[in-house]
C-alpha cells in the first residue's frame, strides 16, 4: 500500500472539511470539545487556513482515494513546523498510513523542528507521536469543557525514532486525577 500527499488547494475546501467533520466526529462526541475539535470547525475556517501563506494542507491518498488530510504550517524564517491538524478517515485507521504521512511530511518540510499536541487520554495517537519522533514537553491543563489535558510534543533533531513509553506512562499515571 503506497500512500502519498496530494497539495490541496481552496478547489478543496468542501471536500476536505467533510472529511475533518467525518474523522473528528467521535471524538467531538466523546470530549464535546465543540471550541477545540477540529470536527467542530466551519467549513469558511478551514478555507481561511487553505490561504495562509505558512500553511500546506496535503490530502493523504492511497493510490487514487483520498483517505485522510495533514495541515503543516511551516514557519520557513524561524524553522519552526507544526501538525494540525492531521486525520484518517475511520475505516482506514490503524494501518500505518498516518505514520507513513507524517514520514512524507518530514521529506517535504524537514526533520526537524516539529510540534504538535493531542488529547493526553488518546493513547493512540500519543503512541504515534513518539513512534515517529517526538518527545513529551509537557501535559498542561487547557481551560476547555471538562478540563481536558494536552499532551504537547516536540521534535527537535533527527536521532531517530524510538519510544519513550516509560515517560508516557508516567506522566498519564501523573495527570489521572486532572479530570
Amino acid at each position: 500500500m503506497e500512500v502519498t500527499l496530494s497539495r490541496a488547494n481552496m478547489d478543496d475546501v468542501e471536500e476536505l472539511h467533510a472529511m475533518q467533520v467525518r474523522a473528528f466526529k467521535e471524538l467531538l462526541e466523546k470530549y464535546r470539545d465543540f471550541d477545540t475539535n477540529p470536527g467542530n470547525e466551519s467549513v469558511e475556517k478551514v478555507g481561511a487556513r487553505l490561504q495562509q501563506d505558512f500553511t500546506f494542507f496535503y490530502f493523504i491518498c492511497i493510490g487514487q482515494q483520498k483517505v485522510g488530510a495533514v495541515r503543516v504550517v511551516d514557519q520557513k524564517e524561524s524553522g519552526k513546523k507544526r501538525i494540525s491538524p492531521i486525520f484518517i478517515l475511520p475505516e482506514f485507521q490503524g494501518k500505518g498510513i498516518a505514520q507513513e504521512a507524517i514520514r512524507l511530511c518530514e521529506e517535504v518540510h524537514g526533520s526537524e523542528n516539529w510540534e504538535l499536541d493531542t488529547i493526553l487520554q488518546e493513547s493512540r495517537n500519543c503512541y504515534l507521536y513518539e513512534k515517529m519522533g517526538s518527545t513529551g514537553g509537557q501535559a498542561e491543563r487547557k481551560l476547555l469543557m471538562k478540563g481536558l489535558p494536552w499532551y504537547f510534543m516536540k521534535k527537535r533533531r533527527q536521532t531517530g525514532y524510538e519510544c519513550h513509553h516509560t515517560w508516557l506512562r508516567r506522566l498519564r499515571q501523573h495527570t489521572e486525577g486532572m479530570l
